[in-house]
């Protein structure tokens, strides 16, 4: 991987990169930038519009970007909607349900205690000017979501299930099928920007209502993002943003739109973005998607265990085969903030400090916590290209951060 991702060769103040920060974003192959070079420089135009040589082109290679895409989730081509990421994703459902009637005053929405920002913001600001409740599936003092807590929430019978498929924060890989027969008649949408880039969700066998994720978790680039819909319900919404290439006719009085998928693909896109996703998609397809995950979680297992054998450490999540690709933790005695800045300075490791876009769940775990709890974690995040070295590079830098701070 060396050869495709040249940034693993450089050295950070003196160290060689340990990238531990894959959670945020992944890095990016050498190859797909080229293919993605390439296209921009011999290839671009607008879409979907003219019929000239280089239009036609640039229209080929995006839409064989979206089958791509269905062909990864099990789903149709038109159940395919661009984005510009899984925030914009998650925008665009609560909107678009509102404005189609789909969510009225007095729904309930169930949401985690372990979301993210963008999986929380948009419905509790939605609420209070629509009058739809805001629910919560309790997190453990550990920031865990067990299946008993599933089964309690059940009881104030959900419109809508709007939930992570993987914490960013506890690395748990939450039990889809469970929360499918849990809540059958609610329509289920899942945040599947942690769990996505190594491990394929099949929409179809899950029963997945919308699935929205991001490309830059996965080596592609940033500013894209994916929202799978089923076509039944997309063709029942209103669109959320209105402009060019989404519409079918207009007049002075009134629009209809355009058929699924460009409906809701308002505007120029990010044109060469969607076509490198497609080419990032034929890179992580050729390396083998059971062979990424299988490594993630090979690495996932030796992070764990290597934390849990340094007893300074306060570690979160479940920390069992539900646990994947991230460790949240806190040295104690030691801000979160110098922990990530130590690690960098002295060893070039990447790593992420912060309440990383969770700030509710961070007032869970400060319940829970042993230690001075300081509203803020660390947290190491691996992906495929990482080595059981890197982890050792990072226990190495711990001690000496515990060392250093403590004695």
């Amino acid at each position: 991987m060396k050869s495709e991702i040249p940034v693993l060769d450089r050295t950070v103040n003196g160290k060689r990169l340990v990238y531990l920060d894959n959670a945020a974003s992944t890095l990016k192959a050498k190859s797909v930038i080229e293919k993605m070079a390439d296209f921009y420089l011999y290839h671009y135009s607008n879409i979907h519009r003219a019929v000239h040589t280089l239009a036609s082109e640039a229209t080929m290679a995006y839409e064989q970007a979206r089958e791509k895409v269905a062909q990864f989730l099990n789903a149709q081509p038109e159940e395919v909607i661009f984005t510009s990421g899984t925030t914009m994703g998650i925008n665009l459902l609560v909107n678009s349900f509102v404005r189609s009637g789909l969510l009225k005053e007095g729904d309930v929405v169930l949401l985690t205690q372990v979301e993210h920002h963008a999986n929380l913001v948009p419905w509790l600001r939605a609420s209070k000017f629509h009058g739809f409740r805001i629910d919560y599936i309790q997190a453990d003092e550990k920031g865990v979501i067990s299946k008993e807590a599933i089964e309690k929430a059940t009881s104030v019978k959900p419109k809508i299930v709007s939930i992570t498929a993987q914490s960013n924060v506890t690395g748990q890989e939450l039990p889809l099928d469970f929360v499918r027969e849990a809540f059958p008649n609610a329509v289920l949408i899942i945040d599947g920007a942690q769990l996505v880039p190594h491990k394929k969700i099949n929409v179809r066998a899950l029963n997945i209502d919308f699935l929205v994720f991001s490309a830059h978790k996965m080596m592609g680039p940033t500013g894209v993002g994916v929202l799978y819909g089923k076509k039944e319900l997309l063709e029942r919404m209103e669109p959320f943003l209105y402009g060019g290439e989404m519409i079918d006719k207009v007049t002075f009085e009134d629009a209809t739109f355009n058929i699924l998928p460009y409906k809701f693909e308002a505007g120029t896109p990010h044109i060469a973005g969607v076509v490198g996703f497609g080419y990032t998609l034929d890179f992580l397809e050729n390396l083998g998607f059971e062979k990424i995950e299988k490594q993630v979680e090979i690495l996932s297992r030796y992070l764990v265990d290597s934390f849990s054998k340094l007893d300074f450490l306060e570690l979160y999540g479940p920390l069992d085969d539900s646990h994947h690709s991230l460790v949240s933790f806190n040295v104690q005695g030691v801000h979160p903030h110098d922990v990530s800045h130590v690690l960098d300075q002295m060893f070039g490791i990447a790593t992420r400090s912060g309440h990383h876009c969770a700030q509710p769940l961070m007032s869970v775990l400060k319940r829970g916590s042993k230690i001075d709890f300081p509203n803020s974690t660390v947290r190491a995040s691996v992906y495929f290209y990482n080595t059981m070295d890197d982890i050792d590079t990072l226990v190495e830098g711990l001690k000496y951060v515990r060392k250093m701070f403590v004695g």
